[in-house]
This record gives structure tokens, sequence and C-alpha cells, in this order.
């Protein structure tokens, strides 16, 4: 698979700097059921990299000591991950709201069928990928099949109160471009979505979310194998809007890879780009703070302010 990071790093980007940290990102793994062509973690069934326990144990100290508001986590799927249930607790303990990046498939797979009940037990916020409310574009991007599992296991969770009024049991779902374009205007997307799956599926769902597709990773070796990613690039260039600088995730976030290393966002842990330039375990964080310290910036950084801004929240200007 042809990278783009080389592709990437020199960049003429705005300088920007951290802000106050409210968010801890966590990549549980990059074990998932699935392998969509969009990922830009490159994740599927034959990945083997999971954090560990003690990994865990540390984020959950530097949570404390940061006063953290929330713990989200992602991958691959997250709850392959065998300590999963384990720090949902933990962090719930504590008082965090946790969300959980949801492949809504894996709600179906065997193994996994208790989750939705723990999942709503522990309040637990979800963000789920639906890509498309239409079947043909989800299982074009997904795999076969996914769509239809995918609207079971989003069924199941309207069942458990997951995305009804009042429940506080709240599901977003997140829509990925099919190509290397930008997303369409959020809101006008999630009327459309909310109408087509209330219709068709009777599905309930609080937000939809657009995040625009990143040319790192899977996504980034398809621009190149046909010939796209120059022209991708220059539509986010194009599209860039200063006024989204103020509003994007890394001023707030920290993302931490499986091994427990810090960087500026999921984008930048994925291009090995370290948080200040250097290598730096969460394990750092308890003796160190870093409010106004700069952001490690690239192309690749075009993605989240072009046109309405994108974040892991999806738009940044409502």
């Amino acid at each position: 698979m042809r990278n783009t990071q080389a592709l990437l790093v020199e960049t003429d980007f705005p300088a920007i700097s951290r802000s106050r940290l409210t968010t801890l990102q966590m990549n549980l793994g990059y074990l998932c059921n699935l392998s969509c062509q969009h990922c830009h973690v490159n994740a599927g069934p034959k990945r083997t990299e999971l954090m560990d326990k003690d990994t865990m144990q540390t984020a959950l100290a530097v949570i404390e000591k940061y006063q953290l508001d929330t713990l989200d986590v992602t991958g691959g799927s997250p709850e392959m991950n065998p300590h999963f249930k384990w720090l949902v607790k933990q962090a719930r303990a504590l008082g965090v709201n946790v969300i959980d990046r949801c492949n809504p498939t894996i709600l179906l797979e065997p193994g996994y069928d208790d989750l939705v009940d723990f999942l709503a037990a522990e309040q637990v916020e979800i963000i789920a990928s639906l890509p498309c409310y239409l079947e043909d574009n989800v299982d074009a991007q997904r795999g076969k099949g996914v769509f239809k599992t995918s609207i079971k296991a989003l069924q199941n969770l309207n069942e458990a109160g997951y995305g009804k009024t009042g429940s506080g049991l709240v599901l977003n779902l997140v829509f990925n471009p099919q190509g290397p374009v930008l997303p369409p205007e959020q809101t006008a997307l999630e009327a459309d979505y909310r109408a087509f799956l209330q219709q068709n599926f009777g599905l309930e769902f609080n937000h939809l979310f657009t995040i625009t597709n990143m040319p790192i990773q899977r996504f980034g070796a398809v621009l190149l194998a046909k010939g796209q990613f120059e022209a991708y690039m220059q539509v986010l260039k194009q599209a860039f809007k200063p006024e989204n600088l103020e509003q994007v995730m890394c001023k707030t976030l920290l993302s931490v890879d499986w091994q427990g290393f810090v960087y500026d966002c999921d984008f930048n842990q994925m291009l090995d780009l370290p948080m200040a330039g250097r290598k730096r375990h969460l394990s750092d964080l308890l003796h160190h703070d870093f409010p106004g310290q700069r952001i490690e910036t690239g192309d690749h950084c075009y993605g989240c302010t072009a046109g309405q801004g994108s974040s892991c929240t999806g738009v940044l200007q409502k």
C-alpha cells in the first residue's frame, strides 16, 4: 500500500496552538471486523495491535490529573479490545462522559451480543458509522451486507432507548463521502437521513456528523492508485476557511495510539507525527503540562478546515 505521508508533511498550513485540554481520544487497537475503503486507520480483521490494560490505567490517571470531560474511544472496533468494558466502567466511575465510536455491525457479531445492554447501562454516547442511507453506497464502501446489518444493529440500539427523546442515551451517526469530494451541507443531509431512515426502517437518532475523508492510509493509497491525490488536495486547499482554525478539534483534544504514545490528533497519529515533534508517552503527561503548545500540522490539515470544517463531531461551522 502506497503511503501519502511524504506528500503531506511539507506544508504552508497556518500555525496553530493548543488551548485547554478537554478530551482524551484513545485508539484501542486496529482490530476490526470490517475493512472499509475510506478507513484512515487501515483497520481490519487481521490486525493484532491492541492497547493493554496498563496503558489504559495510565490514561485514567491522566484524565484525573487534567480533570478531563470526555473519553473518546475509537479503533478499529474499540469494543474488540478485551479490556473495553473495564475501561468504560472505570471512566464512568470518574464521572467522565464516554464516547464509543462504534461500527454498528460489531453489535451483532457472536460474543458481542451483550454490548447494547452494557453501553446503555453505562450511558455511553454512541457515534455510529453509517456513511450513507442508501444500501448500495454503504456496501460499496464497507462490504456486501454491511448496510442491512448496520440497520438491524441501529434498531437494537433504538429498542434500548438510544436516540429516543428524553432517554439520555445519545446516538449520533457519521457520514463519509464516497470519494474525493467534500461532504454536503450537514444540516440538510441530516434531514434527509432522518426522513429516509424513519420512513423505511423506523430509525431514530440524535444528530448526523459529516466528516471529510483524509488523504492518508487506505483512502490516501486509493487516491494515489487512481491518480486523484493532487486533485483532491486542490479541492481541500481551495475550500480552506481561516475561521475554522479556532474550532479545530486538535486545540482541545489529545489522541493516544494503542501503545500509549500521544499525538495532536488521530490523523497525525496515523502519519506518525508526534506531539511537539518528539515521541511522548501518556506517562509523560503526568509530569508536564502543555497549554499553548504548537500543534504539528501538515497538508492533511486542510481536510479539517475546508468548507464547513470537519471534526470528530462533524462540521465546525454550524
